[in-house]
């Protein structure tokens, strides 16, 4: 008789999921919950493809406007592998790293396969004082799957989204954002039923969710965090979808949460 498997311990670490939009407010969450504010902080740019300097430059401004003056650059691109040994010692030293936005599958492709992505996975998994946060396609490749694509009414179609594999750092999520500003419910929807053991987190902008060792997950910002589930459906016709024919399902269950509120997983 085999063993029964060993529960997976609950991470350790806190991660800051931004949709996107105007983001010194998340700043300001990100300092609070340093335990030190001069504590190194990173700034990874891998999915910016459009003056990562700049991007960085502004992000440590306004730190440095809330008390944290060491913020450096982690700019992982060709010239920049991910694995290289400086790297990925600031990667061990820092408290916390901060995911921008831009292109999320160029995220990933720089990340997927290294080192410095297991370092990241280990951290959060076991290090109580790391903080990894991430803005609109910072937070979106964060989820076990990530959707690249999808438009409208038409991403309810067969064939009418694209899912690709995220970092796994969340591998029971699927996250969407700047959700309501580009109407990304259908798409959503449209995932979480092609996955339907993922749970779909659709992140408005300037809204998020603060993920904490031992704590419900809490909504923060000025929207609304949209939660689609899919796990107790009664009946879908996507097994047998055949193209740009639309998806049914029952027993899909949608929240829609605010500031303040609280989701267990």
């Amino acid at each position: 008789m085999n063993p029964a498997p060993s529960p997976v311990a609950a991470p350790q670490g806190t991660i800051v999921l931004l949709g996107g939009g105007y983001d010194e407010p998340t700043m300001a969450l990100l300092a609070a919950l340093l335990p030190d504010r001069h504590a190194p902080i990173e700034i990874l740019t891998a999915a910016t493809t459009h003056e990562p300097a700049t991007t960085h430059a502004g992000y440590a401004r306004v730190l440095g406007g809330l008390g944290c003056p060491q913020v450096g650059h982690l700019q992982l691109d060709a010239y920049h592998p991910a694995d290289a040994p400086a790297t990925l010692a600031r990667l061990q030293a820092a408290a916390l790293v901060f995911i921008t936005g831009g292109n999320q599958e160029r995220l990933t492709a720089c990340l997927a396969g290294t080192q410095f992505l297991e370092i990241m996975r280990q951290r959060y998994q076991h290090d109580v004082s790391f903080i990894l946060a991430g803005t609109s396609a910072g937070a979106s490749a964060l989820g076990g799957q990530m959707l690249v694509g999808g438009r409208g009414w038409r991403s309810l179609l067969g064939g009418g989204i694209d899912v690709v594999p995220g970092l796994g750092l969340l591998p029971n999520l699927l996250i969407d954002q700047h959700f309501i500003e580009r109407h990304r419910y259908p798409r959503l929807m449209h995932a979480v039923l092609a996955y339907p053991h993922l749970l779909g987190l659709g992140l408005s902008e300037e809204t998020g969710l603060l993920l904490r060792p031992g704590q419900p997950a809490e909504v923060f910002g000025d929207e609304v965090v949209v939660i689609v589930d899919a796990r107790h459906l009664t009946a879908t016709n996507f097994g047998s979808l055949p193209p740009d024919q639309p998806v049914s399902a029952r027993g899909l269950t949608v929240d829609l949460l605010v500031k303040g509120d609280v989701v267990a997983w």
